[in-house]
């Protein structure tokens, strides 16, 4: 797998196994929500800058960002989109 691939895969994984929508982390990594799909995706050339930034935001050392994934993993899935549903409000 090509490093930038790697990186995205890695911080897809991370993402969504934390919860985190897309959109928060690129806003609290200070990144260009567009430029987060991009990395995701592998098709941005991120700095080693941008990627310690990113693995500071998801509280995570730099080494996840670039490890590995195991033979036949599957690609993270998605998290649903839009906003949480309203819990309903009480009656009384």
């Amino acid at each position: 797998m090509r490093a930038r691939a790697l990186v995205g895969w890695n911080v897809r994984r991370i993402r969504v196994d934390r919860g985190i929508p897309q959109e928060q982390l690129a806003y609290d990594a200070g990144i260009d929500n567009s430029y987060m799909s991009g990395l995701e995706l592998g098709k941005a050339n991120p700095t080693i800058d941008l990627i310690e930034r990113i693995a500071d935001t998801l509280g995570v050392p730099l080494t996840d960002l670039v490890v590995q994934p195991d033979q036949g993993a599957t690609v993270p899935k998605t998290l649903p989109k839009g906003r949480k549903p309203k819990r309903p409000r009480d009656t009384k």
